[in-house]
C-alpha cells in the first residue's frame, strides 16, 4: 500500500464573511492513524474536513502531506479519497462501474480498473453485488461500495464525513467492526467525522475534540475520558454525561484536607490538586454516572438524592435523580437496581474519580497522577 509519511494542519483559518468557522487549527496526524474529529453541530469539523480534501477553500494556513504542501492543489490531484454522508452513487450503473468510475476517469487501464474493483469487493465481502445496481443495496451496502469506490483509488489518505449516520443502530454497530478491521488491514491513514462520542471512542487512535472552531482537546479516547481538559471535553466523552456540581472551594473545619461547600451546606472531599484555589471560589466538580457509589456503607459524606426515574438497560440500571437544589444528576449502575420514583437513596462521590474545574471551566491539575496519566 502507498505510504504516506503525515499529514499537517498548520494554523488553519476558514472565514465565510464575517463568520470564522476555523480559528487557526494546529494538529499534526500521523502514517497509518485513524483520527476522529468530534465535537456537536456547527463546531467546524465537517469545514476541516473539506478543507483538507480541498472541496472548500482555507482563509490561511497550509496543509502539508508527506513533506509537499497540497492546500494549493484542486482535490482531484490531492491523494485523498473522501466517503460522503449520502454515498453519493450514480444510481444508473452497476456497483462495479461505480467503485470503477473515478479510475475510468483517470484513464486508468481496463484490466487495472477491474483488478483493483475485485480486490476492493473482496475486503468489503461484496463480490456478488458487483453487477446490481445501487437501487437493489441496503443503505449498508450502499455504504460499502462508497468505501470500495475510495479504496480503488489508492489514496493516501481516507476521509470519512459521517459515513454512518444514516445507518441504523444494529447496522451501524456492525459497520463500525468493519472500518476498524478495514483500517488494520490496509494500514491506511484514515480522517473521520462524527458528532457520535461512541464512534469516537471506539474507532480512533486519537480523537480530536472541536468546539466553536477550535481545538478543545487531542489525545487517545481513554486519555480524554480520563483528563479531560476542560469541562466542555469532560462533557462530551462519556455516555450518559458528565454530572456537573457547582460549590464553592473551602477549608472545612472539621478536617485537614480540602474540601468543597455543595448546595450551601454538604461538605465535599475533593482530590489532591496541584494548584489551590482562594477560598470561597466558585469551582465546578465533575463525576461520571459511572463512578458515583450506591452502597450505603459508612462514607463519611454521603449524598442525599432523589430517585425521578430509573432506566434498565438489562445488566445495568440508569437512575435519573435530583439533589436538594433541584438539579439533577445521573448514577449509572453496573447491576439492575430497582428504586421507586420519589424514593430517597444515599449515593457517594469517590474522591478519586473526582474532576474540579475552575471559574473558567479548565481542569485543575491533581497533585497525584490520575488513572490513566
Amino acid at each position: 500500500y502507498r505510504r504516506m509519511l503525515h499529514l499537517e494542519l498548520n494554523n488553519i483559518v476558514m472565514r465565510y464573511g464575517a463568520f470564522v468557522a476555523l480559528k487557526g487549527i494546529n494538529v499534526r496526524i500521523n502514517d497509518g492513524e485513524f483520527v476522529v474529529i468530534v465535537g456537536p453541530s456547527g463546531c467546524g469539523k465537517s469545514s476541516l474536513l473539506r478543507a483538507i480534501a480541498g472541496l472548500e477553500k482555507i482563509t490561511s494556513g497550509e496543509i502539508v502531506l508527506a513533506g509537499q504542501p497540497i492546500h494549493h492543489m484542486p482535490s482531484s490531484k490531492r491523494g485523498l479519497a473522501m466517503v460522503f454522508q449520502n454515498y453519493a452513487l450514480y444510481p444508473q450503473k452497476t456497483v462495479a462501474q461505480n467503485m470503477g468510475f473515478a479510475l475510468l476517469m483517470a484513464k486508468t487501464p481496463k484490466p487495472e480498473i477491474e483488478r483493483r474493483v475485485s480486490e476492493a469487493a473482496k475486503i468489503l465481502q461484496i463480490e456478488n453485488l458487483l453487477s446490481r445496481k445501487p437501487g437493489e443495496l441496503s443503505g449498508g451496502q450502499r455504504q460499502r461500495v462508497a468505501i470500495g469506490r475510495a479504496i480503488v483509488r489508492e489514496p493516501k489518505v481516507f476521509l470519512f464525513d459521517e459515513p454512518l449516520s444514516n445507518l441504523d443502530a444494529s447496522l451501524r454497530v456492525d459497520m463500525r467492526i468493519e472500518l476498524a478491521k478495514l483500517h488494520k488491514s490496509l494500514n491506511a491513514t484514515m480522517i473521520y467525522v462524527t458528532h457520535d462520542q461512541v464512534e469516537a471512542m471506539t474507532l480512533a487512535d486519537r480523537v480530536i475534540v472541536l468546539n466553536g472552531g477550535e481545538i478543545a482537546q487531542v489525545g487517545a479516547p481513554m486519555d480524554l475520558y480520563d483528563n479531560p481538559r476542560n469541562k466542555f471535553v469532560a462533557g462530551f466523552i462519556g455516555s450518559p454525561k458528565m454530572n456537573f456540581i457547582p460549590g464553592q472551594f473551602g477549608i472545612d473545619d472539621k478536617t485537614p484536607t480540602n474540601a468543597a461547600i455543595c448546595q450551601g451546606t454538604l461538605s465535599v472531599e475533593l482530590p489532591k490538586l496541584a494548584t489551590m484555589p482562594d477560598r470561597g471560589a466558585d469551582i465546578t466538580l465533575g463525576i461520571r454516572p459511572e463512578h458515583i457509589k450506591l452502597e450505603d456503607a459508612d462514607y463519611s459524606t454521603p449524598m442525599d438524592v432523589t430517585v425521578s426515574l430509573v432506566e434498565h438497560l438489562g445488566e445495568e440500571s440508569i437512575i435519573y435523580s435530583q439533589m436538594k437544589d433541584g438539579s439533577s444528576i445521573v448514577i449509572k449502575s453496573s447491576s439492575p437496581v430497582y428504586f421507586s420514583d420519589n424514593q430517597q437513596i444515599k449515593i457517594h462521590l469517590p474522591t478519586d474519580k473526582m474532576h474540579v474545574f475552575d471559574t473558567h471551566d479548565d481542569a485543575i491539575a491533581m497533585s497525584g497522577a490520575r488513572r490513566g496519566n
